[in-house]
């Protein structure tokens, strides 16, 4: 197995980071495979989505609405509604496995991979990215 960790930074409000670039990157010239895209932090996750017409901002309006930033959630530190961020991963898993062909990744034409990060207390992340050889 090959694996890479790379940090991306986020900034201090929510976000849908395109990190496709940084996969196929890893990916290329390493085969059939399997790609594995891991995020090792407890509010942040992994979509594959289309990316520039809209749906970024609509994934994180639709989880403002699922899982609004205010003081019902139990686990209380950090900034006010943060407790949603950690329950984030249930509906936004972090992680993500796809299938590389001839050291590509096989996406679909408006496909992208991208970190969800609706925590602005975080302004980095790491990208865990793993090749499985096929």
């Amino acid at each position: 197995m090959h694996t890479e960790v790379i940090t991306v930074r986020t900034g201090t409000r929510p976000v849908v980071r395109d990190i496709t670039r940084e996969a196929a990157a890893f990916a290329e010239d390493k085969g059939d495979g399997l790609l594995h895209v891991f995020v090792p932090h407890a509010t942040a996750g992994v979509a594959i989505i289309e990316t520039g017409a809209g749906s970024d901002d609509d994934l994180l309006t639709a989880i403002d609405g699922v899982l609004p930033t205010d003081d019902r959630w139990r686990h209380r530190h950090g900034s006010p509604g943060h407790g949603r961020d950690h329950v984030l991963p249930a509906f936004v898993a972090p992680y993500a496995t796809l299938p590389v062909i001839s050291g590509r990744i096989a996406l679909g034409t408006w496909q992208s991979i991208c970190l969800v990060d609706p925590n602005g207390d975080n302004a980095t992340r790491q990208v865990r990215f793993s090749f499985l050889p096929g």
